[in-house]
């Protein structure tokens, strides 16, 4: 898939693994209201039905329970934005189709506490690492990416 914007794909591949901010996911309720979502998330540049030309998939760890799964069961068109919280702002925005899977022996929130947290080894990895509790994996799969990039329009800093 090619992105429309300023970047090419290469470029979002690399923007979406660096990402160290939520993914901002946006869905629809059953009862047709908006929704919208900040998950921790990984990129998977090589996942994706075209072996040719993969779309890649944003993956997202999440509790079993959460109205987000609900949700996306209900209807799995999603909109996403991954984009900087700082100046100068850029990032990835665009829709696709989510599904849900068990995240087995929670490897996909273990990944992304090391990646957001720097390990396991805190409050949070204890609180959502319980044995009960059940995790799942929320997988996008875009269908339309289009990146922004305000970089060059910056002002140059006074010497």
């Amino acid at each position: 898939m090619d992105p429309t914007g300023p970047w090419d794909r290469e470029r979002v591949d690399e923007f979406l693994a660096d990402a160290r901010v939520p993914v901002r996911l946006g869905c629809r309720t059953p009862t047709d209201r908006p929704w919208i979502v900040s998950l921790w998330f990984s990129w998977d540049p090589d996942a994706g039905d075209d072996t040719d030309r993969p779309s890649g998939a944003i993956r997202c760890a999440t509790g079993a329970t959460a109205d987000l799964v609900e949700f996306v069961g209900h209807d799995d068109q999603v909109s996403f934005d991954v984009s900087t919280n700082d100046p100068p702002y850029k990032g990835v925005r665009g829709r696709g189709r989510a599904t849900v899977a068990p995240d087995e022996d929670k490897r996909l929130l273990r990944s992304l506490l090391t990646e957001y947290l720097g390990g396991v080894d805190n409050p949070t990895g204890e609180r959502l690492l319980r044995p009960e509790r059940e995790e799942v994996e929320i997988r996008v799969e875009p269908e339309r990416l289009h990146t922004w990039d305000y970089t060059d329009r910056m002002e140059p800093a006074d010497e």
